[in-house]
């Protein structure tokens, strides 16, 4: 999981649990997500980096790109 791309598909942010959608095991999976950096809010549509994975389905998340 660590290293696999997703697109967040509800705001990931400081007190929000968001969502990501993760392609995976020839499919794409949703897994509920947390910012990396506490203070860090991502946006829906933003590609992000898989940072740490906590099963069953709940992952760290940061922009890969900057705004």
């Amino acid at each position: 999981m660590v290293g696999l791309l997703g697109r967040v598909t509800g705001t990931v942010g400081p007190g929000l649990v968001g969502e990501v959608i993760v392609r995976i095991r020839g499919g794409a999976e949703h897994f509920l997500a947390y910012p990396a950096a506490p203070k860090d809010r991502i946006e829906p549509g933003t590609v992000v980096t898989v940072v740490e994975h906590l099963p069953p389905r709940t992952v760290y998340v940061t922009a890969l790109y900057d705004s």
